[in-house]
Protein backbone atom coordinates (compact mmCIF):
# COMPACT_ATOMS: atom_id res chain seq x y z
CA UNK A 1 0.00 0.00 0.00
CA UNK A 2 2.64 1.95 0.38
CA UNK A 3 3.96 2.85 -3.13
CA UNK A 4 0.16 3.44 -3.76
CA UNK A 5 -0.01 6.01 -1.01
CA UNK A 6 2.19 8.23 -2.15
CA UNK A 7 0.64 9.40 -5.05
CA UNK A 8 -2.68 9.31 -3.20
CA UNK A 9 -1.50 11.52 -0.55
CA UNK A 10 0.23 14.10 -2.76
CA UNK A 11 -2.97 14.02 -4.88
CA UNK A 12 -5.12 15.28 -1.66
CA UNK A 13 -2.07 17.94 -0.92
CA UNK A 14 -2.67 19.19 -4.64
CA UNK A 15 -6.40 19.55 -4.39
CA UNK A 16 -5.94 20.99 -1.30
CA UNK A 17 -3.43 23.59 -3.02
CA UNK A 18 -5.77 24.11 -5.67
CA UNK A 19 -8.31 24.65 -3.29
CA UNK A 20 -6.38 27.84 -1.72
CA UNK A 21 -5.95 28.98 -5.41
CA UNK A 22 -9.55 28.68 -6.29
CA UNK A 23 -10.68 30.37 -2.96
CA UNK A 24 -7.83 33.23 -3.37
CA UNK A 25 -9.39 33.86 -6.91
CA UNK A 26 -13.23 34.13 -5.61
CA UNK A 27 -12.09 36.47 -3.14
CA UNK A 28 -10.47 38.79 -5.40
CA UNK A 29 -13.09 38.63 -7.89
CA UNK A 30 -15.91 38.95 -5.33
CA UNK A 31 -16.63 43.08 -5.91
CA UNK A 32 -16.03 43.12 -9.56
CA UNK A 33 -18.55 40.14 -10.27
CA UNK A 34 -20.95 41.81 -7.33
CA UNK A 35 -21.06 45.25 -9.48
CA UNK A 36 -21.99 42.67 -12.69
CA UNK A 37 -24.44 40.83 -10.97
CA UNK A 38 -25.25 40.73 -6.97
CA UNK A 39 -25.48 37.15 -7.26
CA UNK A 40 -22.52 35.60 -9.58
CA UNK A 41 -20.14 36.03 -6.25
CA UNK A 42 -22.07 32.83 -5.14
CA UNK A 43 -22.79 31.05 -7.86
CA UNK A 44 -18.82 31.25 -8.60
CA UNK A 45 -18.16 30.31 -5.15
CA UNK A 46 -20.45 27.28 -5.04
CA UNK A 47 -18.71 26.32 -8.46
CA UNK A 48 -15.33 26.09 -6.94
CA UNK A 49 -17.01 24.56 -3.86
CA UNK A 50 -18.44 21.76 -5.76
CA UNK A 51 -14.89 21.16 -7.53
CA UNK A 52 -13.22 21.05 -4.15
CA UNK A 53 -14.92 18.53 -3.00
CA UNK A 54 -15.44 16.70 -5.83
CA UNK A 55 -12.50 16.31 -6.87
CA UNK A 56 -11.49 15.45 -2.37
CA UNK A 57 -13.96 13.14 -2.73
CA UNK A 58 -13.32 11.30 -5.88
CA UNK A 59 -10.02 10.39 -4.28
CA UNK A 60 -11.51 9.14 -1.37
CA UNK A 61 -13.12 7.04 -3.32
CA UNK A 62 -9.96 6.06 -5.23
CA UNK A 63 -8.07 5.32 -1.33
CA UNK A 64 -10.93 2.61 -0.36
CA UNK A 65 -11.16 1.28 -3.42
CA UNK A 66 -7.34 0.40 -3.80
CA UNK A 67 -7.85 -0.55 0.07
CA UNK A 68 -10.36 -2.97 -1.20
CA UNK A 69 -13.31 -1.43 0.95
CA UNK A 70 -15.61 -0.17 -2.16
CA UNK A 71 -15.92 -0.84 -6.01
CA UNK A 72 -14.54 0.92 -8.15
CA UNK A 73 -16.72 4.19 -8.14
CA UNK A 74 -16.13 7.27 -11.11
CA UNK A 75 -13.09 5.27 -12.82
CA UNK A 76 -13.37 7.47 -15.69
CA UNK A 77 -13.56 10.63 -13.36
CA UNK A 78 -10.63 9.29 -11.37
CA UNK A 79 -8.10 8.80 -14.38
CA UNK A 80 -9.00 12.17 -15.47
CA UNK A 81 -8.38 14.09 -12.17
CA UNK A 82 -5.16 12.13 -11.44
CA UNK A 83 -4.08 12.96 -14.64
CA UNK A 84 -5.02 16.87 -14.55
CA UNK A 85 -3.48 16.54 -10.57
CA UNK A 86 -0.01 15.13 -11.57
CA UNK A 87 1.76 17.99 -12.72
CA UNK A 88 1.02 20.01 -9.53
CA UNK A 89 1.53 16.61 -7.54
CA UNK A 90 5.12 16.15 -9.08
CA UNK A 91 6.11 19.90 -8.37
CA UNK A 92 4.89 19.13 -4.17
CA UNK A 93 6.63 15.97 -4.89
CA UNK A 94 9.74 17.86 -5.49
CA UNK A 95 9.67 19.52 -2.42
CA UNK A 96 9.71 16.60 -0.09
CA UNK A 97 12.31 14.92 -2.94
CA UNK A 98 10.22 12.90 -3.99
CA UNK A 99 11.76 12.11 -7.71
CA UNK A 100 9.04 11.73 -10.54
CA UNK A 101 10.16 8.02 -11.71
CA UNK A 102 8.56 7.12 -7.82
CA UNK A 103 5.63 9.60 -8.83
CA UNK A 104 5.20 7.31 -11.95
CA UNK A 105 5.73 3.97 -10.26
CA UNK A 106 2.90 5.04 -7.87
CA UNK A 107 0.29 5.88 -10.87
CA UNK A 108 1.50 2.38 -11.97
CA UNK A 109 0.98 0.41 -9.16
CA UNK A 110 -2.82 2.40 -8.39
CA UNK A 111 -3.33 1.70 -11.85
CA UNK A 112 -2.86 -1.75 -11.64
CA UNK A 113 -4.89 -2.72 -8.44
CA UNK A 114 -8.03 -0.90 -10.17
CA UNK A 115 -7.18 -3.07 -12.95
CA UNK A 116 -7.12 -5.99 -10.74
CA UNK A 117 -10.45 -5.28 -9.15
CA UNK A 118 -12.58 -5.61 -12.27
CA UNK A 119 -10.99 -9.44 -12.50
CA UNK A 120 -10.42 -8.48 -16.95
CA UNK A 121 -10.60 -11.60 -18.21
CA UNK A 122 -9.37 -12.79 -21.80
CA UNK A 123 -8.26 -15.46 -24.10
CA UNK A 124 -5.05 -15.86 -25.39
CA UNK A 125 -5.49 -13.94 -28.56
CA UNK A 126 -7.25 -11.14 -27.06
CA UNK A 127 -4.14 -10.45 -25.27
CA UNK A 128 -1.45 -8.36 -26.77
CA UNK A 129 1.90 -8.79 -24.66
CA UNK A 130 4.15 -5.00 -25.90
CA UNK A 131 7.82 -4.79 -24.34
CA UNK A 132 10.33 -2.25 -25.54
CA UNK A 133 13.46 -2.91 -27.43
CA UNK A 134 15.77 -2.72 -24.78
CA UNK A 135 15.11 -5.74 -23.52
CA UNK A 136 16.96 -7.56 -26.30
CA UNK A 137 20.57 -8.08 -26.10
CA UNK A 138 22.16 -4.86 -27.16
CA UNK A 139 24.91 -7.29 -29.47
CA UNK A 140 22.09 -9.64 -31.12
CA UNK A 141 22.21 -8.85 -34.81
CA UNK A 142 18.30 -10.35 -35.19
CA UNK A 143 15.72 -7.59 -36.00
CA UNK A 144 12.97 -8.51 -33.65
CA UNK A 145 10.89 -5.52 -33.77
CA UNK A 146 7.56 -5.74 -36.03
CA UNK A 147 8.44 -9.67 -36.46
CA UNK A 148 9.64 -11.09 -32.45
CA UNK A 149 9.84 -14.40 -34.56
CA UNK A 150 13.37 -13.68 -35.98
CA UNK A 151 14.34 -13.96 -32.33
CA UNK A 152 16.62 -17.38 -32.16
CA UNK A 153 15.35 -17.76 -28.51
CA UNK A 154 19.04 -18.48 -27.88
CA UNK A 155 18.83 -17.12 -24.29
CA UNK A 156 20.49 -13.93 -23.85
CA UNK A 157 17.84 -12.37 -23.27
CA UNK A 158 14.31 -12.17 -22.08
CA UNK A 159 12.40 -12.38 -25.54
CA UNK A 160 12.98 -15.76 -26.01
CA UNK A 161 11.57 -16.91 -22.80
CA UNK A 162 8.28 -14.54 -23.69
CA UNK A 163 7.95 -15.92 -27.14
CA UNK A 164 8.05 -19.15 -25.43
CA UNK A 165 5.43 -18.09 -23.01
CA UNK A 166 3.54 -16.54 -26.36
CA UNK A 167 3.16 -20.12 -27.63
CA UNK A 168 2.10 -21.18 -24.17
CA UNK A 169 -0.94 -18.76 -23.90
CA UNK A 170 -1.32 -18.07 -27.79
CA UNK A 171 -1.16 -14.24 -26.47
CA UNK A 172 0.12 -11.48 -29.39
CA UNK A 173 3.53 -10.82 -28.84
CA UNK A 174 4.95 -7.52 -29.85
CA UNK A 175 8.56 -6.02 -29.42
CA UNK A 176 8.25 -1.64 -29.88
CA UNK A 177 10.79 0.91 -30.19
CA UNK A 178 8.77 3.75 -28.94
CA UNK A 179 5.32 4.66 -28.19
CA UNK A 180 4.23 5.56 -31.13
CA UNK A 181 4.89 1.77 -33.16
CA UNK A 182 3.20 0.43 -29.96
CA UNK A 183 -0.19 2.68 -30.30
CA UNK A 184 0.27 1.65 -34.22
CA UNK A 185 0.20 -2.37 -32.95
CA UNK A 186 -2.80 -1.52 -30.66
CA UNK A 187 -4.84 0.45 -32.93
CA UNK A 188 -3.92 -3.19 -35.78
CA UNK A 189 -4.17 -6.21 -33.49
CA UNK A 190 -7.19 -4.31 -31.66
CA UNK A 191 -7.16 -6.78 -28.39
CA UNK A 192 -8.99 -6.51 -25.76
CA UNK A 193 -6.17 -5.99 -22.79
CA UNK A 194 -2.66 -5.05 -23.01
CA UNK A 195 -0.41 -6.03 -21.37
CA UNK A 196 2.61 -3.34 -21.75
CA UNK A 197 6.33 -4.00 -19.94
CA UNK A 198 8.67 -0.49 -19.78
CA UNK A 199 10.36 1.39 -17.49
CA UNK A 200 7.72 4.20 -15.47
CA UNK A 201 7.52 6.96 -18.04
CA UNK A 202 6.41 5.06 -20.72
CA UNK A 203 4.11 2.69 -18.46
CA UNK A 204 2.23 5.75 -17.68
CA UNK A 205 2.09 7.53 -20.84
CA UNK A 206 0.83 3.82 -22.51
CA UNK A 207 -1.46 3.64 -19.54
CA UNK A 208 -2.99 7.12 -19.99
CA UNK A 209 -2.86 6.61 -24.54
CA UNK A 210 -4.95 3.19 -24.21
CA UNK A 211 -7.38 4.09 -21.81
CA UNK A 212 -10.14 2.74 -21.35
CA UNK A 213 -8.29 -0.01 -22.93
CA UNK A 214 -7.62 -2.28 -20.15
CA UNK A 215 -3.95 -2.33 -19.62
CA UNK A 216 -1.57 -3.96 -16.54
CA UNK A 217 1.74 -2.45 -16.36
CA UNK A 218 5.42 -4.77 -15.51
CA UNK A 219 7.89 -2.45 -15.11
CA UNK A 220 11.65 -3.67 -16.35
CA UNK A 221 14.59 -4.09 -14.40
CA UNK A 222 17.71 -2.55 -15.55
CA UNK A 223 20.47 -3.55 -14.67
CA UNK A 224 22.97 -1.79 -16.68
CA UNK A 225 20.53 1.34 -16.36
CA UNK A 226 17.57 2.78 -19.11
CA UNK A 227 17.31 1.63 -22.55
CA UNK A 228 19.99 -1.09 -22.27
CA UNK A 229 19.90 -4.87 -21.77
CA UNK A 230 16.92 -4.50 -19.47
CA UNK A 231 15.24 -7.55 -18.00
CA UNK A 232 11.73 -8.07 -16.54
CA UNK A 233 10.61 -10.59 -13.67
CA UNK A 234 9.27 -13.38 -15.95
CA UNK A 235 7.26 -14.85 -12.70
CA UNK A 236 5.53 -11.71 -12.44
CA UNK A 237 4.19 -11.42 -15.77
CA UNK A 238 3.62 -15.00 -15.86
CA UNK A 239 1.26 -14.40 -13.10
CA UNK A 240 -0.14 -11.74 -14.79
CA UNK A 241 -1.04 -13.24 -17.50
CA UNK A 242 -2.30 -16.04 -15.39
CA UNK A 243 -4.72 -13.87 -13.77
CA UNK A 244 -6.41 -12.94 -17.19
CA UNK A 245 -6.16 -15.61 -19.41
CA UNK A 246 -9.22 -17.85 -19.16
CA UNK A 247 -8.33 -21.69 -17.36
CA UNK A 248 -9.98 -23.13 -20.13
CA UNK A 249 -8.20 -21.06 -22.67
CA UNK A 250 -4.41 -21.54 -20.96
CA UNK A 251 -5.38 -25.33 -21.10
CA UNK A 252 -6.04 -25.24 -24.35
CA UNK A 253 -2.28 -23.97 -25.22
CA UNK A 254 -0.51 -26.31 -22.69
Amino acid sequence: MGKKRLLLGLNLLSVIFLSVILYLVWKISYLGLSEIHSGLPNVLGMIFAALSLGSVGLILLLCLAVKGITPIFFEKQIYFLMNVLFPVSRKIGKLFGVSRRKLEGSFIAISNVIFSRHRFKATGRDLLVITPHCLQLASCPRKITRDPNNCKRCGGCNIGDLMNMADEFGFTFFVATGGTLARQIIVEKRPKIVLAIACERDLMSGIQDVYPLPAVGILNIRPNGPCYNTKVDLDEVRNAINDIVSDDDSAKHH
